[in-house]
C-alpha cells in the first residue's frame, strides 16, 4: 500500500453508513426537481408519482385503504380540509417516499461496498444508479400518461438516475476523507482542500439551487399547461347547446342559511376531488371515442358530439359524496350536471336479453360494474359531459363520467373510455379492494356552524344561529333535529333543496346561554327512516353516527 505524505485516506469510517445516506439525501432533492422539469418540458412521466401509483395498484386493498384512512385522519387532526388538501398531501407523500427510498438505496449501497472492502470509485456510482433507477424507470413506463416514445422515456430517465448515482458516490468519497495535511494531487485529484463542513454547505447550496430552480420552472410550465388544457376542453364543446342552470329553483325560499353554513351550490373549482392517480388523467378529445360493445346487436362508437347532439340533454342538481368521508365530512359537493340518458343510449345499441351488466372502464385504470336492472329502473342515470353549463374539467373526469343516484362516488367512473355489455358479474376496482359492493349513501347530517358572532335578539330572546346540511342520497330528508348538552331534541327548519338528489340546508336558532356547550344533530329520510346513530367507521360501507360540535359561548 502506497503511503501518502501527510495524508491518510479512510473510506471505511465508523459512520460511513450515515455518510452514504447523507450523500443520497443531498442529491435526491435535485434529482426529483430535474425529473419534474423533464416531466413539464418533455412530457416524461414523473417517477415519484408513477411509482406511488404503481404501489397503490399492487398492494393489498386493506393496506391501501389503511394508508388513505391514515392520511385523512392526519389532515383532520391538524384541522385541515380533507377536500382541499387530500390530493396535495398524497402528492407530497409520493415525493417523500421516493426521497427516502433514494436515501436508503445509497446507504445500503455504501454498506455493501464497505462490507466487501471495495473502494468507492466514481464509476461504481453507475451501479447504484442502475439498481435504483431501473425499477423506477420500468414502473414509470406503464403508469405514466406520456405519449413520448417509451424507449426515449426509458433512456432519459436512466440517464438521470445514472448521473445521480455517480454524484452520490462522489459526494460520499469526499465525506469519507479524513485529512491531516496536504493532499497529493496525483493520488486524489477529486479531493478538494476544504473541510467537511465547508463542503456540505457548498454542496447543500448547490443542491437547493438546482431543486428550487427546476421545481419553480416546472411549476410555471405546469400552470401554463393547465390553462392550455382548460382552453382546449372549453373549445371542444358548444356551450350554447348546454342548458344554463338559471336561477336556483329555491331562490324564493324564505329560510336563509345560518351564517357560516357551507354554500348551497358548490363552485366547480371547489368541488372535492378523489381519483386513483396522484395526478388527474387528461384525455385528448381529438382521439377519444366511446365504444359500446359486448352483448349488443348494434355496437356503437360514439364521439362526444354524438352524445351531446343525438340525445336530449338531462339536467340535474346533484350532491355527490365520497365513501372515505368521516362524520362531518367535506368530501361532499353539489353541482349542476348535464348529460345524456344512459337508458336511451343503451336502447340504440339494442342490448341482448341475456345481458345483465355493464363493465365501464376509465382512462385512469378504474373500472366498475353497473347492473342493467338499475339503469332500467331509473331514467335519471346519465353519462354526464358538463358541469354548471361547461364541459366537465379534466381533473373531474372530462370528457365523460357517469352519475348513479344514491351511490357513493366510488361506484361512479370518470374519464370513461369504454362500455362492455356482459352477462357475468365482475367486481369493481374498489370492491376488489374490500369496499362495499352496494355503496349506497348513508344518511348523514352535519353542523357547519354555531354562529356565536351572529347572535341576535328576537321577541325578547337572544338567539344563536346554528346550521348545516343533511343528505340521504336520492331518498330525501324530512326532518332535522338538534340537541344541546344531551337535552331534548328540537326540530330545525329546512330550506327547500335544489333537487330531490341534493343535500338539504337546515337552520336552528338556539336560545343563548353562556358556558361550554355540545351540539348534536340527527335527521330522518323522506319516509321517516332515521339516520343510523351508532358510530361506525367509513369502511367498508360509509360512516355512520351523530355529528357533534363543542363551542364556548
Amino acid at each position: 500500500m502506497k503511503r501518502l505524505l501527510g495524508q491518510t485516506v479512510n473510506y471505511v469510517g465508523s459512520w460511513g453508513l450515515a455518510q452514504g445516506a447523507l450523500a443520497g439525501g443531498l442529491l435526491a432533492a435535485p434529482l426529483i426537481g430535474l425529473m419534474y422539469l423533464l416531466d413539464q418540458l418533455a412530457k416524461f412521466p414523473f417517477a415519484p408519482f408513477a411509482f406511488f401509483d404503481w404501489i397503490a395498484r399492487v398492494l393489498p386493498g386493506p393496506l391501501v385503504t389503511f394508508g388513505i384512512d391514515l392520511m385523512i385522519d392526519g389532515l383532520r387532526l391538524v384541522g385541515m380540509s380533507v377536500a382541499a388538501a387530500a390530493k396535495t398531501a398524497e402528492q407530497i407523500g409520493a415525493i417523500l417516499l421516493f426521497f427516502f427510498l433514494a436515501v436508503a438505496a445509497t446507504a445500503v449501497f455504501v454498506a455493501f461496498i464497505k462490507l466487501r472492502s471495495i473502494a468507492p470509485k466514481p464509476t461504481s456510482g453507475l451501479v447504484l444508479g442502475a439498481v435504483f433507477g431501473l425499477p423506477m424507470a420500468l414502473v414509470s413506463l406503464p403508469m405514466g400518461q406520456s405519449t413520448v416514445n417509451p424507449a426515449i422515456i426509458f433512456l432519459g430517465l436512466m440517464l438521470l438516475f445514472l448521473l445521480w448515482g455517480v454524484g452520490c458516490v462522489q459526494v460520499y468519497r469526499r465525506l469519507a476523507i479524513k485529512s491531516d495535511g496536504l493532499v497529493t494531487e496525483d493520488e486524489i485529484r477529486w479531493a478538494r482542500n476544504i473541510n467537511r463542513r465547508q463542503f456540505l454547505i457548498r454542496m447543500g447550496a448547490a443542491a437547493a439551487t438546482i431543486t428550487v430552480l427546476s421545481g419553480g420552472v416546472g411549476g410555471v410550465l405546469a400552470q401554463r399547461e393547465r390553462r392550455q388544457l382548460t382552453q382546449e376542453i372549453a373549445g371542444s364543446m358548444d356551450d350554447s347547446a348546454i342548458d344554463p342552470k338559471g336561477p336556483f329553483p329555491n331562490a324564493n325560499d324564505p329560510l336563509m342559511p345560518a351564517p357560516g353554513t357551507r354554500p348551497e351550490f358548490t363552485e366547480v373549482e371547489d368541488h372535492y376531488q378523489v381519483f386513483l392517480r396522484t395526478q388527474p388523467t387528461f384525455i385528448d378529445i381529438a382521439t377519444w371515442s366511446l365504444p359500446i360493445t359486448g352483448l349488443v346487436d348494434n355496437p356503437l362508437v360514439l364521439s362526444l358530439d354524438d352524445i351531446q347532439n343525438n340525445y336530449e340533454p338531462r339536467n340535474q342538481y346533484i350532491t355527490l359524496s365520497c365513501i372515505s368521508g368521516r362524520i362531518g365530512t367535506d368530501l361532499i359537493s353539489t353541482q349542476w350536471w348535464t348529460g345524456a340518458s344512459l337508458q336511451k343510449i343503451l336502447a340504440d345499441v339494442q342490448v341482448r336479453p341475456e345481458a345483465r351488466y355493464l363493465i365501464i372502464t376509465s382512462g385512469d385504470g378504474f373500472y366498475e360494474t353497473v347492473d342493467l336492472d338499475l339503469i332500467a329502473s331509473d331514467e335519471r342515470i346519465m353519462l354526464a359531459y358538463a358541469w354548471d353549463g361547461h364541459p366537465i374539467p379534466f381533473d373531474h373526469g372530462f370528457p365523460l363520467r357517469i352519475w348513479l343516484p344514491d351511490l357513493y362516488g366510488m361506484k361512479q367512473p370518470k374519464w370513461i373510455t369504454g362500455i362492455e355489455v356482459v352477462e357475468e358479474y365482475k367486481q369493481g376496482y374498489w370492491v376488489e379492494r374490500s369496499w362495499s359492493e352496494v355503496a349506497q349513501v348513508k344518511t348523514t347530517s352535519v353542523i357547519d356552524t354555531v354562529a356565536v358572532k351572529e347572535i341576535y335578539d328576537s321577541e325578547g330572546q337572544t338567539l344563536v344561529p346554528i346550521g348545516g346540511i343533511a343528505f340521504a342520497g336520492g331518498r330525501g330528508i324530512s326532518k332535522v333535529e338538534v340537541r344541546v348538552d344531551g337535552g331534548p331534541w328540537a326540530e330545525a327548519r329546512l330550506r327547500t333543496p335544489l333537487s330531490e338528489t341534493t343535500w338539504v340546508i337546515w337552520r336552528y336558532d338556539w336560545p343563548f346561554a353562556e358556558g361550554n356547550h355540545t351540539f348534536e344533530v340527527r335527521c330522518s329520510e323522506a319516509d321517516g327512516t332515521p339516520q343510523i346513530e351508532e358510530d361506525r367507521g367509513n369502511r367498508p360501507s360509509g360512516a355512520t353516527g351523530l355529528h357533534r360540535r363543542k363551542t364556548r359561548m
